[in-house]
């Protein structure tokens, strides 16, 4: 990929290799934050004396803020210098981590994630803005790729190294060992991120950006907590439609202004659209069964939150080892036949899921994790990539933001179906109150059957988006990025 000599927006020449290491290693660091506390809550409840519902903010506060940051980016990589930027986000997260580390109470705690949120919000789109403009559309597909090998891998590490840390140490030390590594990264990005990104100097509309963040924020929070308070919730019902009502909107409004901060008008590209579309459904898809199969495991086989979530390991170190691979065969045969091929093998990967009873080995389950991360490999940066490269230039900071935005929506949607169905199955099937005194171990058995309908219910669903986005693969264009770059040649 390193056909010419790489040149910034004042036509200086720069190291691409070493500016896409520091943002890989930094952009690690951010993702990895997303999913560290999974298996932290417990110890977390207990050190600060807080109840589920209220720990559980971590997690949702984050996704919320980074949410709401996301559609921001755009307006934020136009208006400023690339470098500095960058380097800027970094230290926001830097000081969220370092305060959530030393944190004396829950409060603190708390502000620390959102912080942090601010930052991951910043740099999430601006990493795949870089690297879609640091590269040209041949080479993209691998680029985006690499790109995805930290994407993938880092959250799917998270439970599994949160694990670990609570057995042999404080969760402390989940913070602790970030501070360093982004201390290198804001060290060395000034002297390694370049100015690649044209700024245009935009106007900020903030009547937008207070619907933006209203209009996201509350969908994203209506969706976070229907597990906890049901669909018919008056809470969860008014925070959805307002929030939904917001977007369209902000979507009105952002279409009429000469310098929208979230260009919607790239939907009127119809591969960017589709791509989105399908992006977003693998989310759904595979979000839905990383919920779901630790509590499989935990409740049915009496397996611990570090082995459950060591069980998923196999698969997102496939996906990392794929990613790269995929990005290559991207650029040769473009995105439609992966799409294709990946969403089939999703699909087929994810029907045995519906059929797990008491006895399934849990070595069936490792299998069938990596054959669903395989496929997932196959579609999420190829068909993205190839949504982007459908775009002019100069919209390509845009199509990131609203791509990932839709993403970030999306997987809170997927999130909140599987949660709410497995609830709800789980509970109408409960046996009768008082077998817990009068026959305790059958009571005990006709609950692992409940839960199991409840997981049952729960892969249909994820079965279901499996088989959407099958036949949203049809709608993908059949060019490869080197096709499209030769006719432009042979035009020229």
């Amino acid at each position: 990929m390193q056909d010419t000599t790489p040149v910034d927006i004042n036509g200086k020449p720069y190291n691409r290799f070493l500016m896409v290491a520091i943002l890989l290693v930094g952009t690690f660091c951010t993702f990895l934050n997303q999913t560290i506390l999974a298996t932290a809550f417990p110890v977390l409840m207990k050190t600060f004396n807080v109840g589920t519902s209220t720990v559980q903010w971590l997690t949702t506060g984050f996704l919320m803020v980074n949410g709401i940051m996301i559609p921001i980016s755009a307006f934020l990589s136009n208006r400023f210098n690339t470098k500095y930027l960058y380097t800027s986000a970094m230290i926001i997260f830097e000081i969220g981590t370092v305060t959530a580390w030393l944190a004396p109470n829950f409060g603190t705690l708390l502000t620390a994630r959102l912080v942090q949120a601010v930052g991951v919000g910043i740099t999430m789109p601006l990493m795949q803005t870089i690297m879609l403009t640091i590269y040209p559309p041949e080479h993209r597909g691998a680029a985006m790729g690499i790109n995805g090998l930290v994407i993938g891998l880092a959250p799917a590490i998270g439970p599994s190294l949160s694990g670990w840390v609570i057995d042999n140490s404080s969760w402390r030390n989940l913070f602790a060992m970030i501070v360093p590594i982004v201390a290198v990264v804001i060290i060395c990005a000034p002297f390694l991120v370049q100015n690649v990104i044209e700024n245009r100097h935009p106007q900020l509309d903030w009547p937008s950006v207070i619907i933006s963040t209203l209009g996201f924020g509350g969908m994203l929070y209506g969706f976070s907590t229907v597990g906890d308070k049901g669909w018919l919730d008056p809470e969860v019902i008014i925070t959805i439609v307002v929030g939904a009502a917001l977007v369209f909107l902000l979507a009105y409004r952002q279409t009429r202004l000469d310098h929208p901060f979230l260009d919607f008008r790239v939907f009127k590209t119809f591969e960017f659209t589709i791509a989105t579309i399908l992006s977003s459904i693998t989310m759904m898809a595979m979000v839905a069964v990383e919920l779901v199969i630790p509590l499989y495991l935990q409740i049915v086989h009496g397996m611990s939150a570090f082995h459950s979530g060591l069980t998923l390991l196999f698969g997102a170190l496939f996906m990392g080892v794929m990613s790269p691979i995929t990005g290559n065969l991207f650029d040769r045969f473009g995105a439609r036949r992966l799409a294709m091929t990946g969403m089939f093998i999703l699909l087929v990967g994810t029907l045995p899921f519906a059929f797990v009873n008491r006895d399934t080995p849990t070595v069936d389950i490792v299998i069938l994790y990596g054959i669903r991360m395989f496929g997932i490999s196959m579609v999420t940066m190829p068909v993205t990539t190839s949504g982007m490269n459908a775009l002019p230039f100069n919209l390509i900071a845009h199509g990131t933001a609203v791509n990932n935005t839709m993403r970030q929506v999306a997987t809170s949607v997927g999130t909140a179906i599987l949660m709410s169905v497995l609830t709800n199955v789980t509970k109408n099937a409960q046996p009768a109150k008082h077998l817990l005194t009068t026959a305790p171990l059958q009571y005990k058995s006709a609950m692992i059957d409940a839960n199991l309908k409840g997981y049952h219910a729960s892969f249909w669903f994820a079965v279901a988006f499996s088989l959407i986005g099958f036949l949203a693969t049809f709608l993908l264009k059949d060019n490869a990025p080197r096709d499209l770059v030769k006719d432009k040649e042979v035009a020229d």
